[in-house]
């Protein structure tokens, strides 16, 4: 059990990852355009915005890849830690600016602490 946890938690650091790059590197291209239904302006004046929100992506994608690979006792409290974390960005992601963010970031997070909590 623990093997699955840790792959739904390497899930949720990709697809904090993959969150990262479109937010900080195609916000303005075609392609993160189109996965955010931005208009071009609209994507221009929140560049730095939709950058910094990506930098933070990053951070939770790294604690979820540090999490992984640390030994069982505190690697399970950062599990945890950064599910959490997860859990409740998306939530008010959900709340503020659209419902799919819970399907995308929350619900994957909380699927991942399920199994992470399962395999203690």
């Amino acid at each position: 059990m623990n093997t699955i946890a840790s792959i739904a938690v390497m899930f949720v650091a990709a697809c904090h990852l993959y969150f990262l790059v479109l937010e900080m590197f195609f916000w303005t291209k075609p392609l993160g355009r189109r996965v955010f239904g931005l208009k071009p302006d609209f994507a221009q004046a929140s560049k730095a915005l939709a950058a910094n929100q990506g930098l933070y992506n990053g951070f939770l994608a790294a604690g979820l890849a540090w999490s992984v690979g640390a030994g069982p006792v505190e690697g399970y409290a950062l599990k945890v830690f950064f599910l959490v974390c997860v859990i409740v960005a998306g939530l008010f992601g959900a709340a503020t600016a659209h419902r799919k963010i819970l399907w995308v970031q929350a619900v994957p997070g909380a699927i991942a602490l399920i199994l992470v909590g399962a395999s203690r």
